[in-house]
């Protein structure tokens, strides 16, 4: 006998009224809905399934957001020789579910209280937003057909024993035996991809080389990290009457870079993560801003909170990643004996990281001394001109990096030609009045 209670609905007809019921179990815990069985569990049975299917797939596609449909399975069952509709709802990722002529409000969300589908107060709906936002790695993967050809590879290389036993265990199927997101991202059909550019000079107005990784993340990290390795020129230094070998950026800087873009970038969007390179710098942008609650100045003292947390555990069991946190403060360690330190620059929605040239500075320190005073004249001009100047400008203005434009408004400042006004990013620089 049919009984109703958290995770069984039963009615003896298909109304709309259902789409309240299908709303409430995929906001709650999942469940399934029996059509054509009356509240005290007798079976009715239904005149035309057919037609009742059609028309409740057309109010599951249409009558609810988020899209519901890959979450739900409606199946006919014969029950004392008459038909039932049996629609089976998932216990969904992209909570909260709605009605969508209703909207996110109390009479549009619904969740499952025992044996009935309540409204959601206004402080429930915000917390479904809250506990799934970001949870991309965690949703069914609309591409179910998967292969993990250089994923395995990889696991063997490394001795780590990697079957369909243990894909649950790294989160690649849930708990219903469908590939998630995180699945689909190590997989050879990744969709995302990673786009490097190696520009003539410090602009991006010449194409020197360009070049587009796909595949399984693992397979891009390591194909962009072969590629940098090519671009990444040694030069030769005489330090204490002994030739030492420097590159043009630390190894394990490109490295946590790279890595850092791909592990906490947002897969929500679906443009690619950017790296240029250029004579003076390395940049290299992915989509999503931090996450709520965290800071740059959290960032840089080690507190290490990933977007996608099964993500980086992976990248950490392959040993791609060798403790969470510690990774920026060793890049900023490594510069500091350079000198140099690296920019970050964030919005909402990126997370942009520039890795100066080492050995670019001092060719820059050298024409500075051979073209000071020209360069000098040309900041005077514009000034004259337009009444003040960032720095940024003066990069794009000399074509140097912003070590060099640094270097310059030092001066300008100590010779008291330029004074210095605003703050943070909105510091601009203006002519001295008593300059003439």
């Amino acid at each position: 006998m049919f009984i109703e209670n958290e995770y069984v609905e039963l009615k003896s007809e298909l109304t709309k009224e259902i789409k309240k019921e299908i709303v409430a179990f995929a906001n709650s815990k999942g469940g399934t809905i029996y059509i054509g069985i009356n509240d005290d569990g007798t079976i009715k049975g239904l005149k035309n399934v057919n037609k009742d299917i059609e028309a409740l797939s057309g109010m599951i596609r249409e009558g609810i957001k988020s899209d519901l449909s890959l979450y739900t399975n409606i199946e006919i069952q014969k029950y004392e020789d008459k038909d039932v509709i049996v629609l089976k709802i998932m216990n969904a990722p992209n909570k909260p579910y709605y009605l969508a002529d209703k909207g996110i409000k109390s009479s549009g969300v619904f969740f499952r209280h025992g044996n009935v589908s309540a409204p959601a107060s206004d402080e429930m709906i915000k917390n479904l937003i809250k506990e799934n936002h970001d949870s991309f790695e965690s949703e069914i993967s609309h591409n179910q057909n998967l292969n993990f050809t250089y994923l395995e590879n990889v696991f063997q290389n490394k001795n780590i024993v990697f079957n369909k036993n243990k894909y649950k265990t790294l989160n690649l199927l849930n708990e219903s035996n469908y590939y998630t997101n995180l699945a689909l991202l190590l997989s050879d059909e990744c969709p995302f991809s990673i786009k490097c550019a190696i520009f003539e000079g410090n602009n991006k107005i010449t194409f020197k080389d360009r070049k587009e990784f796909n595949g399984s993340l693992i397979k891009q990290l390591e194909d962009t990290l072969e590629y940098l390795n090519i671009v990444n020129r040694i030069s030769g230094k005489i330090i204490n009457y002994k030739r030492v070998d420097i590159r043009d950026y630390p190894e394990y800087a490109i490295r946590e870079t790279v890595l850092n873009a791909i592990i906490h970038r947002n897969y929500n969007f679906s443009g690619s993560i950017l790296i240029s390179v250029f004579d003076n710098r390395i940049e290299v942008v992915s989509l999503g801003g931090l996450m709520s609650g965290i800071t740059i100045n959290d960032i840089l003292s080690g507190v290490s909170q990933p977007r996608n947390k099964n993500l980086a555990n992976i990248f950490y069991r392959l040993q791609y990643v060798e403790s969470y946190g510690t990774g920026i403060g060793r890049m900023l360690d490594i510069y500091n004996e350079f000198h140099l330190k690296p920019e970050f620059s964030i919005s909402d929605n990126s997370f942009k990281v520039i890795l100066p040239n080492i050995n670019y500075k001092e060719e820059i320190e050298e024409i500075l001394i051979d073209d000071k005073a020209t360069k000098k004249e040309k900041i005077i001009d514009y000034l004259k001109e337009y009444g003040k100047i960032k720095r940024e400008t003066i990069d794009k203005l000399l074509n140097i990096s912003p070590t060099g434009s640094k270097a310059i408004l030092s001066e300008l400042l100590k010779e008291k030609i330029i004074e210095k006004a605003g703050t943070g990013k909105n510091t601009y620089y203006i002519l001295n009045k008593t300059f003439n």
